[in-house]
């Protein structure tokens, strides 16, 4: 399972949300997806837990958080098609 975290801010870096997700468990990837023409990054991200539980807990938790001068959005996220 992935977790998606949207409304970050551009000036988030993959250290960042690696240790505020490490509160949870252990992180195994974070992914910030950067704009193909700009190269900035697109404020969301995908963080992997090393089980679910440690997902389930972190997603509980911050979902609707302040963070950074936002509230993010944590959700499971979804397959692509």
């Amino acid at each position: 399972m992935s977790i998606y975290v949207g409304n970050l801010s551009y000036d988030i870096s993959e250290n960042d949300l690696q240790s505020v997700f490490a509160d949870y468990g252990e992180v195994k990837r974070v992914y910030l997806p950067l704009d193909r023409e700009t190269k900035r990054k697109r404020g969301f991200g995908f963080v992997e837990m090393s089980n679910d539980d440690e997902e389930i807990k972190a997603i509980e938790t911050l979902d609707g958080a302040q963070w950074m001068g936002r509230q993010i959005k944590v959700n499971k996220a979804k397959p692509r098609d």
